[in-house]
Order: structure tokens, then C-alpha cells, then sequence
């Protein structure tokens, strides 16, 4: 069973998925299109990407891709845990400028769904962290873009301190929001 759950941003929703338990462990049904699609989410994937962590504190985000190559993406935590967080970067949305920030680990069977006109981005919470996603189109190097993750403006209430946080050059010279460029416009096709 898929069920998807409403968040305060009525685009992003958290996806429930059914787990069955007994002595020798646990299943649970990462992925299946069919019931996906009957839940609500018409998803054509195009690939599967995989990131590891070493240590807590680790920040990959906030990052999306415009254009042709805007991708949605449905992402999970196979090994420890991560705050995921989605910013609405769509001009003109009444949601403009807000963010969800949930806490995915690998023992809970849910994913976050966020749809393109979103950035994306987390930090891990415990090390050896490990996070699956699919995305609905690949990764084009000429579209990337990104906002970021300690922009004010945004609110982002991180569970680590920034002080605490590793975090690569890229994702600390992105522009905050209000500088970024307007790459998507609510409503536009």
C-alpha cells in the first residue's frame, strides 16, 4: 500500500509505504509504478542515483535542474538518516520562498516527494548515511542550479549547527533566493 500524506506545501508530499515484519527482519516495497500511479503520482522515472555520507553533519543541497532537465525526485534513506528539506523556488507560487523539511531514516518506510520548481537538499544525522532517489530526468551538468541552504530568508530550521556541518564549496557560493535567477513560474507549463 502507497499513501501519500499532505505537507504544508501542497505539492510535496510524503509517501507512506507499507512494511511487514516478523522474527527475521522486515520488507517493504521501495518502488512499484502501479501502485505508485493509483496513489496519485503519474512518475516517469529516468534514473536511480545513490549518495553516501561518512559523517553526520555532511550537507548536499539545495540543488535543481531547469529547463528540459527540471527533475522531480522521490527520495529515500536506505542506511542511518537525513532532515530533507524542499524550498518552493517557483515565482509566483503562494508558497514562494517556504520550505518542508521532514526526517527520512532507512528503518521508516516513506519517501519525499518533490516535484520539479523545487530545490533539494539535506543534511545527514548519523554517519555512514546512505539516501536512494529516483529522478524524472538525468542529470544534465548545463541546467544545474542551486540556492543556499543557510539562506535567512528561507528559515530552514536545520537539526545540526551550521558550525557542525561539512559542506562543499559548491553548495556555499550558490546565491540566496532573492539573487537567484527565476527559473520557474507557478502555474507555467
Amino acid at each position: 500500500m502507497v499513501q501519500l500524506i499532505s505537507t504544508e506545501i501542497e505539492d510535496v508530499k510524503l509517501v507512506s509505504l507499507r512494511r511487514f515484519s516478523d522474527e527475521r527482519g522486515y520488507f517493504f516495497e521501495t518502488w512499484s509504478a502501479d501502485k505508485f500511479r493509483d496513489a496519485g503520482l503519474p512518475l516517469d522515472f529516468v534514473q536511480d542515483n545513490q549518495a553516501g555520507s561518512v559523517a553526520a553533519g555532511t550537507m548536499r543541497g539545495l540543488h535543481y535542474q531547469t529547463g528540459a532537465h527540471a527533475q522531480g525526485k522521490l527520495i529515500g534513506v536506505i542506511r542511518g538518516s537525513i532532515f530533507d528539506v524542499a524550498v518552493d523556488i517557483r515565482r509566483g507560487s503562494p508558497t514562494f520562498g517556504r520550505s518542508i523539511g521532514v526526517t527520512l531514516t532507512a528503518t521508516e518506510p516513506s519517501r519525499l516527494w518533490v516535484p520539479a520548481g523545487f530545490a533539494h537538499g539535506y543534511v545527514t544525522l548519523e554517519p555512514d548515511t546512505e539516501v536512494v532517489y529516483k529522478v524524472t530526468s538525468g542529470y544534465a551538468p548545463q541546467a544545474e542550479g542551486g540556492i543556499r541552504w543557510d539562506d535567512p530568508a528561507l528559515g530552514i530550521d536545520w537539526p545540526i549547527a551550521p558550525a557542525e556541518m561539512t559542506v562543499n564549496d559548491r553548495d556555499r557560493d550558490w546565491p540566496r533566493l532573492v539573487d537567484a535567477p527565476a527559473h520557474f513560474h507557478y502555474g507555467a507549463a
